[in-house]
């Protein structure tokens, strides 16, 4: 089994089809059919099997696939760590999407301006995701709520998070009782999403069954609130321009506004790679974050050298 197996099966994997995995190659199609069917001999294990006019992984091939990645995401992380303060600068992130929207754009042009040829890349998705490439190996930080009882993650500061109910003007009147709040349609984001479970978790705490329509971002809920469709539980990082711009409104309700944190989460490792320890200096020293107290079997901080960096800045 050789890296370059892994990576075509990998991709192979992500992409669900022969043409286009081998599309995202720039190889034949008989030279990915080729690989997959020499890992299966290798193997002698079934890795993919027919689906539609695609494939789909048997059982055996997710188990390669998540070995695969974490393969590749080790390879990424060690040229990285290995060239040290002798190579540019390299940042990998990811957020789940009100992180990812509302707090490091800001913190990533800052850190820009002082390391004008970082190169920081970006991913934003739901929190599953984002946990899936920490593990991997895929990022080097992740920013998002309260991380999951995985093994192996380390929260390394926390921002306070606020969450509140928004509506726009007129729409509702008043501190609201859990009744009243049933009467109005609640707005909410897609299944996946941490900010649809806490509202769902609100709503089953306080009782209430109401009507709903679920969007597919922050940007659809907000603009549905600010034009009335109803009201929704949100970040108030996610909603500040709204709010001091008028279009939106708080909500007074039983229990708001939730107070959660922000986390900047990393493997817990002795080690962190040079340009990733020092963007997190950088959102602890100017985007709110305070550094998590040290808890036994948790690695502190390495100290923050001079990093190096490279031209461009790639936000993904």
């Amino acid at each position: 089994m050789t890296l370059r197996q892994l990576a075509t099966f990998l991709e192979l994997a992500r992409a669900g089809s022969v043409k286009l995995a081998a599309e995202r190659l720039f190889v034949s199609q008989p030279a990915v059919s080729a690989v997959v069917a020499s890992l299966q001999g290798e193997l002698g294990v079934d890795l993919v099997t027919r689906s539609g006019r695609g494939l789909r992984l048997t059982d055996s091939g997710r188990v390669l696939a998540g070995y695969a990645r974490r393969i590749q995401g080790l390879l990424d992380e060690a040229a990285t760590a290995t060239t040290g303060a002798s190579a540019p600068a390299r940042v990998r992130l990811a957020a789940v999407t009100t992180a990812g929207e509302h707090l490091l754009p800001a913190a990533i042009a800052g850190f820009r301006e002082r390391h004008p040829d970082a190169e920081v890349s970006l991913e934003v998705s739901n929190r599953g995701h984002v946990w899936e490439r920490l593990e991997a190996h895929e990022v080097d930080l992740v920013v998002a709520g309260r991380p999951p009882g995985l093994r192996g993650l380390h929260s390394r500061a926390v921002r306070p998070n606020q969450l509140v109910i928004v509506a726009a003007p007129g729409v509702a009147r008043g501190p609201l009782t859990s009744t009243a709040l049933a009467t109005h349609t609640w707005l909410l984001r897609e299944p996946g999403s941490g900010t649809r479970t806490t509202v769902e978790e609100y709503l089953a705490a306080h009782g209430i069954e109401p009507a709903t329509l679920t969007l597919g971002s922050n940007g659809a809920v907000r603009e549905a609130a600010a034009v009335g469709l109803g009201i929704t539980l949100i970040s108030r990082d996610a909603v500040e321009a709204e709010l001091s711009s008028g279009r939106l409104v708080l909500l007074p309700a039983p229990d708001i506004p939730l107070q959660r944190e922000w986390h900047i989460v990393t493997r817990d490792e002795n080690h962190l790679p040079g340009s990733g320890a020092l963007f997190l200096e950088h959102l602890i020293a100017h985007s709110g974050f305070e550094r998590s107290p040290t808890l036994p079997g948790q690695v502190e901080l390495p100290d923050s050298a001079n990093a190096p960096s490279r031209t461009g800045v790639c936000i993904e």
